[in-house]
Formats: C-alpha cells, sequence, structure tokens
C-alpha cells in the first residue's frame, strides 16, 4: 500500500553534515517525512522514518530560532526544522505527533486534536484556541493603549483575555482563564508587552498570565509596536511596518536582474499596505525587499516571461505596482495561491 500524504510545504532545515540551515521542500508520509531540494525534483534528498521517532515542540536548543521542532529517530539521529510562524508550526507539530503516535498503535492516521505539553482538559488544544482569539469579529480587540508616557499598538489587557475565555464558554472561572492563557504564553502564542507583564512572564510562576488591567500582552505575529521609549526589546519601527499582519509563509520570487528563481518568506500587512520579504534560513530584522501595494494589481497567470518551465510549473501570480513594478511568485499549491491573490487584492484595495 502506498504512503499517504499528509501535509506538504517550505520549512528550512539544519544541515547534517554543514550544520548551515537551508530552506527545503518537505513531504509528511503516514509512516516517514521526505525533503527534497526543490518541489520539482523527483527524488528527496533524504528521508526521516517516523517508526520510533520522537519530536520536540517548542525546541530550544538555537536562542536566535524560536520556531525550531527537532524530529529524532529511533538510531537516535536529530533532525531540526523551522517554520515561518506560529500557525504554520502547530500544524506541522500536530500531524507529526499524530503519524506518530498511529504507528505506535498500529493505526491508520487520522486528523485529530493533540493534547498540549500544559496540564488541560482533553477537549482544548491551545492553537485552534490561539485561531479564535485572533479572529477579527469575534475574538480579542488589538487596540492602542498608552502606559508610562508610552504607546503600546495592536495589544490588549490581561483582564481583558481572561474575560473573553470566560464569555466564550472556554473557561468557567478566571483561575481556569488563568491557566488557558499561561498556557497560551508559555507556548509562544502571546507575548508579554511592558515591564510588569514581563515581570510576571519571568518569574515563571504556575499562572505566570497576569489578569489585570495595567497588563498588557500582544499575539506573536501581529503589528506589535511600541513607540516613545527605546531598549532592547522595544525599537520604534518604521511606518511601513506598523500593519497588523494579514497573511505569512513562503513563496518562489523570481529575481528581478538574474530572473532566478528562490523560496522568500512574505509578510503581508495592512494598513499601511506593505509585503515584505525575507530570506527564511534568518531573522526578520532586515527584509530583502518590500513592495508597497496600494494601487497595485494582483493577478494569476499562466507563465512568467524569461522562466524556465522546470523552475516553474503552475501555481503562478504577478504582482504590478502602481509604479509599474512587476514580481513574479509562485504559490505551493493552487488553495494557496488564491488565497494569497484575494489577501494581497483585499490590502491593495483598502490599505494606504
Amino acid at each position: 500500500m502506498e504512503p499517504k500524504t499528509i501535509r506538504e510545504g517550505y520549512l528550512v532545515k539544519k544541515g547534517t553534515v554543514l550544520k548551515s540551515w537551508k530552506v527545503v521542500w518537505v513531504v509528511l508520509a503516514d509512516d516517514a517525512i521526505e525533503f527534497y531540494k526543490k518541489k520539482t525534483d523527483s527524488s528527496p534528498k533524504g528521508m526521516i522514518p517516523m517508526k520510533g521517532a520522537a519530536l520536540t515542540s517548542p525546541c530550544q536548543d538555537f536562542n536566535k530560532r524560536t520556531l525550531v521542532f527537532k524530529v529524532s529517530t529511533a538510531k537516535n539521529q536529530e533532525h531540526f526544522f523551522q517554520a515561518t510562524h506560529l500557525e504554520e508550526r502547530e500544524l506541522w507539530v500536530k500531524d507529526i505527533k499524530r503519524a506518530i503516535t498511529c504507528l505506535q498503535g498500529g493505526k491508520k492516521f487520522a486528523r485529530k486534536s493533540t493534547r498540549r505539553s500544559i496540564r488541560l482538559p482533553e477537549n482544548v488544544n491551545l492553537s485552534e484556541l490561539y485561531v479564535l482569539m485572533k479572529d477579527q469579529d469575534t475574538g480579542v480587540k488589538e487596540l492602542n493603549l498608552e502606559k508610562d508616557k508610552r504607546q503600546f499598538n495592536h495589544c490588549f489587557t490581561g483582564n481583558t483575555v481572561i474575560d473573553w475565555l470566560i464569555s466564550q464558554g472556554k473557561a468557567r472561572n478566571r483561575a481556569e482563564g488563568l491557566m488557558l492563557a499561561t498556557g497560551l504564553l508559555n507556548e509562544g502564542f502571546l507575548q508579554p508587552a511592558g515591564e510588569l507583564s514581563k515581570d510576571g512572564a519571568e518569574k515563571g510562576a504556575e499562572c505566570a498570565f497576569l489578569d489585570q488591567t495595567d497588563a498588557l500582552y500582544y499575539f506573536t505575529d501581529s503589528g506589535f509596536f511600541c513607540e516613545g521609549y527605546s531598549s532592547d526589546d522595544d525599537v520604534i519601527v518604521k511606518e511601513e511596518f506598523r500593519g497588523a499582519i494579514v497573511k505569512q509563509g513562503c513563496l518562489l520570487k523570481q529575481g528581478h536582474r538574474r530572473k532566478n528563481w528562490k523560496v522568500r518568506k512574505f509578510i503581508l500587512r495592512d494598513d499601511p499596505a506593505y509585503i515584505h520579504y525575507y530570506d527564511p534560513t534568518k531573522g526578520e530584522e532586515d527584509p530583502l525587499g518590500s513592495i508597497h501595494l496600494r494601487g497595485s494589481v494582483v493577478t494569476a497567470v499562466e507563465y512568467v516571461p524569461d522562466a524556465k518551465r522546470y523552475d516553474v510549473d503552475g501555481n503562478l501570480f504577478e504582482i504590478i505596482t502602481s509604479d509599474e513594478i512587476h514580481y513574479y511568485l509562485q504559490a505551493a499549491s493552487a488553495n494557496e495561491c488564491t488565497d494569497w491573490i484575494k489577501a494581497i487584492q483585499s490590502v491593495a484595495k483598502c490599505g494606504k
């Protein structure tokens, strides 16, 4: 019986010989993880058997890489993968864990929520809870708040989170709400903003989250920034980085000069409307470039000028800016291509 493909996409992987981090195309089957140098390659660069494997997430072996998870094989070989954002890492982790569990029990793979590492009821999944919290209509509202002569943007107070958890039936009381919020904080979904919430998190208590009106927090992949004060932790950011993150992930991008294709991490922000792209093997401090989307046109295309068919085989779209600069991109799937086009069109139409 042929192995079933469970998940596939771009991840950054640490080399086993040269130890450098590189983007690879990863395919998770029900019995193994295969990784390819390019999505179009017919033969994998390597294979990791899932039988007897163990998963570590989050993996904190690398200080500057916060989205790493580790797969250890039955023969004690360690493989490190890095996702582009938290939600992506959680999707991979959930499916890999389930694949390992199914192999141990001799069962067929089936999607199912998994329990987190914190002490929580069996029916609670922090990844799903985080998605609900971020819903623009029914989730926790992001606000611009002032504290200690500083302006905190895209954040919310600790008591607001607990109020929301209770109102949505996710917690029966404030004590249960604190446990859930602390789980979200410990797993990296929420981040402390300001000295009070940071002190609470650093104490490492059973409930490190603070149910207070003056304790501020923000979503990890939001457009949070702080004004009026500059330190190693809170840096005043450029205007173009102030928008909330609408979508992020890896895409293939054609170079402007050499016309070669490389995998880049893209972060789409609104108000102002910008999309920035980065080397996914590195951090997000210095983008390789940015595209101002106001007045731009985004469409699906059948082919790209000066492109080799070997490099691009569908799921293509083009961004034409207001000053008529053309950018050609390829998504990993038809659905992803459609999602990116819709998200960019929405931002370009409404953003400034």
